[in-house]
């Protein structure tokens, strides 16, 4: 499936891709609706509802992945919501081994999340992989989310990087159908994000199941 020879540049996403999507699908979609529920009085399925609408609204920009955007409009205290969770954060099979074969085989590795970085700080307190990347870029930093070229600009500048000998590797295809804009020459996404819920079988891009099947050969 993967040219290893061809690729100098792996840009990994981390939500859905590094780690269990699990983890934000139960939060966002079945504990902070109970604690909006609970707060507010109503029944959870209006809460559901009235989270779900809001969210849409922001739905692919900095703002939706913003958790101090969440915790200021729904006056909750979102970090801290999720360190009462933390122990749910997982990576995914063979992340960890994929991540060590990646720094074996002395390519560039970044992470290229969208995840605001007080949630990069939870997970990682959680599930350290930050040695095993040259680079950690949150989207935020750059004032734009990976969906936009602006991100893929600044990133350029940021950490240069040739977009033809380049491989990202993202769970959500609005991200990968910017990045192939871009001219991002190798694009994989993850067939389930979230292992608790079905394979995706109807995607725009070749996907893979586990890290396994596409582990790096050592550069000769």
């Amino acid at each position: 499936m993967i040219d290893w020879h061809s690729i100098d540049t792996v840009l990994l996403d981390m939500d859905g891709t590094l780690l269990d999507l699990y983890f934000d699908n139960y939060f966002w979609t079945e504990h902070l609706p109970r604690i909006y529920a609970d707060k507010h009085q109503i029944s959870e399925a209006s809460s559901t509802e009235q989270l779900m609408r809001r969210f849409k609204e922001d739905q692919g920009t900095l703002a939706w992945y913003s958790i101090d955007h969440w915790s200021e409009q729904l006056n909750l205290d979102i970090p801290a919501l999720k360190r009462e969770l933390q122990h749910m954060i997982t990576l995914r099979p063979h992340a960890l081994e994929f991540l060590r074969q990646l720094h074996d085989s002395d390519r560039d590795v970044v992470m290229v999340t969208n995840a605001h970085r007080k949630t990069l700080d939870i997970k990682m307190d959680n599930v350290d992989i930050t040695q095993w990347f040259d680079r950690i870029v949150v989207s935020h930093e750059l004032n734009a989310p990976k969906e936009e070229q602006a991100f893929w600009h600044k990133l350029q500048q940021l950490h240069p990087f040739d977009p033809a000998r380049t491989l990202l590797i993202d769970d959500t295809e609005s991200v990968l159908h910017s990045a192939r804009e871009y001219g991002v020459a190798h694009l994989l996404t993850m067939l389930q994000p979230d292992s608790q819920r079905q394979l995706r079988i109807d995607t725009d891009f070749p996907g893979i199941h586990h890290f396994d099947e596409i582990m790096p050969e050592s550069v000769l």
